[in-house]
């Protein structure tokens, strides 16, 4: 039996999760997942041989589920797709010593708070991610359903953002002129 395992999804920046969600409602979105905290780290070769293939491999923590994701090399257009297999692990430190004695390491880590949502009746899912570098909506689905959900929610293809987030994040970086690292949230300062 086989099965549709690919992705196709755009983000789209916008100015507060509030905002976001406004319009979402507006379109008759309803809250399907609630907002959790997600720890993703993206795994690599020493020699980086999976990013400069094209591909990533993810463990993510978001809640109490972790997920071990591959995803292939994407496909060039104005919305990104690419394959996805995705696994429900039940360790996360068991996952990342699998990896490990694999000889992939921890290459990159990003955190965001997300909150999925969907329209009755439909396939497609949008999620609001409230990451360090901003707040992006992402819209994942058919390229038609993707097109139209974000047409009525007042945006154009000029608007489609295909990149991951680790591009995004080297993007910011270099923009406010920040040493890049991992993408993760500020710890708040203890003591006071």
């Amino acid at each position: 039996m086989s099965h549709d395992t690919t992705e196709t999804e755009i983000k789209l920046a916008v100015e507060s999760a509030d905002a976001a969600r406004r319009r979402l409602r507006a379109a008759g979105f309803r809250v399907h997942k609630r907002r959790v905290f997600e720890a993703n780290t993206v795994f690599d070769s020493e020699d980086q041989r999976l990013r400069k293939s094209r591909l990533l491999l993810r463990v993510r923590e978001a809640g109490t589920v972790c997920t071990l994701t591959y995803k292939g090399v994407p496909v060039s257009g104005k919305h990104k797709s690419r394959e996805e297999q995705e696994l429900i692990v039940p360790d996360a430190k068991v996952m990342t010593a699998i990896l490990g004695g694999l000889g992939f390491k921890p290459a990159f880590r990003y955190e965001k708070f997300r909150t999925e949502l969907k329209q009755s009746k439909t396939h497609g899912t949008a999620t609001v991610d409230e990451t360090p570098i901003g707040v992006f909506l992402e819209l994942e689905g058919t390229p038609e359903w993707i097109d139209r959900v974000a047409e009525k929610l007042q945006f154009t293809d000029q608007d489609y953002i295909t990149s991951s987030y680790s591009t995004l994040y080297l993007n910011w970086c270099k923009q406010q002129g920040v040493e890049p690292g991992n993408m993760v949230f500020a710890k708040p300062a203890s003591g006071a």
